[in-house]
Order: structure tokens, then C-alpha cells, then sequence
């Protein structure tokens, strides 16, 4: 079995690199003559999926422009948020209404993806239907992170996520979803760890770890840093 679709979250408004993203959307950031949305989707296209959504709301027009002169080897479909901005959690069912698949890759193009995360992805893949799983999350020790001080969100046990104090691992940006996880959510605006906090409290929230280095759009500065290395 292999995942056919993958979401992309491009709706935010990337407050985080002001002034950069007053009159760009962070997506379209480029980090070595190339914009970290492509960086993401060509990293998405190594693992042989055969459509790719994203969302848009702020600059969306400017995101929309950015596909016109490009020839991407995947069906890309644009889902626009809508009158308000969605969220984590309402733009990936928004977007998964639109699709017929049930299982789906959701990637945040904050991350640095290369394809050294492939083979990671696809053990992660694997073990999401060996152990009929219904979520997974790919984790990072913090002490990859090239961010020095970005903090951990979750600790990880056997591949079962858990909060404590430690909070070892940080989110890298990549997860596989079921559709059925939105069953009792409607598209309005929600994050992805809504559904995500009530799977920790029953223990069945799931996680594979990474062993990439992680480079991540935390600040203006680690984007100059990422920009001049």
C-alpha cells in the first residue's frame, strides 16, 4: 500500500519573517535560487505520489501566479481557504473534502526538505500500514535542529508520542493523516492539534523518528543564516 496524495499548508501568514512576508508569502521564499514551496513539492514528487493539494488565502493570487510558468511532474490542485483563513486543521479538511483518497502526507514547507528525508518518509510510510495506524508524525531530536533555540514539543516512547517535561523532539512539518480522523469536525477555522491532543490523551498518537538534520523557518534571523550558508 502507498499514499497517492499529499496536502501542502501555504494559507498562513508567515508573521514570523516580517518584513519579508508583508508583500510575499512565506512559501515563496527562496533559499538557493529556489522557492521553499518547490523545494517541498519536489521532495513530494520523490516519493511517487500522484496529486498534491495546497491551500492558499494571504497573497494567494501570488501563489496561484507561481504555477502558470511551472511544469511540475504532478497534478498540483489549489484550494483557497476562503473568506477566512482556516488553520491548520480546517485547511487540511477543506482540502481533503476535495480529494478521494483516505490516507495522506501533509507537509508544512517551512521544513528544509531534501531528498535525504525520502527514504525516512517512506519507512515511516510502511510502518503507518504494517501497524494499521490511522496517524503518524516524523520527529526530530531537538539536537539536530539548526536552530539552536527551538524547543522540543513531544517527548517519543516506542513510537508513541507523549508530552512530559523533557519534550525532546520537535515536529519536523511532515505527517500522515486519515481522512476519518475530521469525521466529527466541520471546515472552519481549527489547528491540526486539536485532534492531535485528543489522540495523546488515549495514547494512540504516533510518531517515527528522523535523523536529518533540521533546518526550519523559525525566525527572520535562522532565515538569513539558512539564506548565507
Amino acid at each position: 500500500m502507498k499514499i497517492n496524495t499529499a496536502l501542502i499548508l501555504c494559507a498562513g501568514f508567515g508573521k514570523r519573517l516580517n518584513p519579508l512576508t508583508l508583500k510575499k508569502p512565506k512559501p515563496l521564499l527562496q533559499i538557493k535560487n529556489q522557492t521553499i514551496l518547490a523545494n517541498c513539492i519536489n521532495t513530494i514528487i520523490k516519493l511517487k505520489v500522484e496529486n498534491i493539494f495546497l491551500n492558499t488565502f494571504y497573497l494567494s493570487e501570488q501563489i496561484i501566479d507561481f504555477f502558470k510558468d511551472k511544469n511540475f511532474s504532478v497534478k498540483i490542485n489549489i484550494i483557497e481557504d476562503g473568506k477566512n483563513i482556516l488553520d491548520t486543521g480546517g485547511g487540511v479538511l477543506n482540502m481533503i473534502n476535495h480529494s478521494d483518497s483516505m490516507d495522506f502526507f501533509v507537509f508544512n514547507p517551512d521544513t528544509i526538505w531534501n531528498e535525504n528525508y525520502v527514504s525516512e518518509i517512506n519507512d515511516m510510510q510502511k510502518y503507518y500500514f504494517q501497524n494499521k495506524l490511522n496517524n503518524i508524525l516524523l520527529l526530530v531530536n531537538k539536537k539536530l535542529s539548526f536552530d539552536n533555540n527551538l524547543g522540543g514539543d513531544f517527548d517519543l516512547e516506542d513510537n508513541i508520542i507523549e508530552k512530559s517535561f523533557e519534550k525532546n523532539f520537535i515536529y519536523t512539518g511532515c505527517q500522515i493523516l486519515n481522512k476519518n480522523l475530521f469525521n466529527e469536525y466541520v471546515v472552519e477555522n481549527f489547528s491540526v492539534s486539536k485532534i492531535w491532543n485528543k489522540l495523546l490523551i488515549k495514547q494512540q498518537l504516533n510518531g517515527f523518528e528522523s535523523t536529518n538534520k533540521f533546518y526550519h523557518l523559525t525566525s527572520l534571523e535562522i532565515f538569513k543564516k539558512l539564506k548565507g550558508s
